[in-house]
């Protein structure tokens, strides 16, 4: 069953073409793999249904409904999440602050009751769990601003995990860390999204992650899906070969 569907989805910048009349599906409890080259229209697509930008034509339907011209914050409480490339991380906060924020903005809750947040147990409670999950419970007390950058990139994701999604949209969940650093995150992030069930779409430059992590891979080629299938299908696919990996890839 999809959890989600785009219909003809269109958008124009100017003469650019960066989705051009697509048609895309996420099925439910689905690892998924978006790639493509440099303005293939991967983030221009996410945009769009994460409703950062709006369309100018096509539709969105997640689990049935129609979003195509819901805010973001509908799409919030909808149910779909994104951690982001540049990690938006709150440095002058603790990590757990960091993580409660994010429960607090999820349940709806004001600034006014942040500050009378010692009252709130039960949040502060799912924000020490959810830091536990993630390898980060030691460091709950630190502000953002000094851990290392696979720890912002863990942070990252947990703070968006805290929105309890539906859809959880990884953009480049790995960039900027050390190669050695780049699996283990990977393991504790796709270990967490396959035990809560949770459909992830992954937006990543590092090939060896994206094989190995993704149940199926979208490709993006010029504002259009070139090809969708397995990882092997499409590591072997002529066509993603010369758009994507180039001639020399093995």
């Amino acid at each position: 069953m999809n959890l989600l569907e785009t219909a003809k989805l269109t958008k124009y910048f100017g003469d650019t073409h960066a989705v051009d009349k697509v048609d895309f599906t996420i099925g439910e409890g689905e690892v998924l793999s978006l790639i493509g080259s440099n303005g293939a229209g991967k983030t221009s697509l996410v945009n769009l249904i994460s409703g950062l930008i709006l369309p100018d034509s096509g539709q969105i339907r997640f689990r049935g409904e129609d979003i195509t011209k819901e805010n973001v914050h509908a799409r919030i409480k909808a149910g779909i999440a994104r951690s982001f490339q540049i990690v938006n991380l709150f440095d002058e906060l603790t990590l757990l602050d960091n993580v409660a924020l994010s429960i607090f903005s999820r349940e709806g809750m004001t600034r006014r009751l942040f500050s009378l947040a010692d009252r709130q147990q039960a949040v502060w409670q799912e924000a020490h769990d959810i830091l536990r999950q993630f390898g980060l419970e030691l460091k709950a007390e630190v502000l953002a601003g000094g851990i290392s950058q696979g720890e912002r990139k863990l942070l990252d994701v947990a703070v968006a995990y805290a929105l309890k999604p539906r859809l959880l949209f990884l953009d480049e969940p790995t960039s900027g860390v050390s190669t050695r650093e780049k699996a283990p995150i990977m393991d504790v992030i796709s270990s967490i999204v396959r035990a809560q069930k949770i459909t992830a779409v992954v937006i990543e430059h590092d090939m060896d992650i994206i094989f190995k992590y993704s149940d199926r891979i979208v490709v993006m080629h010029q504002g259009e899906i070139l090809a969708s299938g397995a990882p092997e299908a499409i590591r072997n696919d002529e066509r993603v070969k010369d758009a994507v990996f180039g001639p020399t890839h093995a």
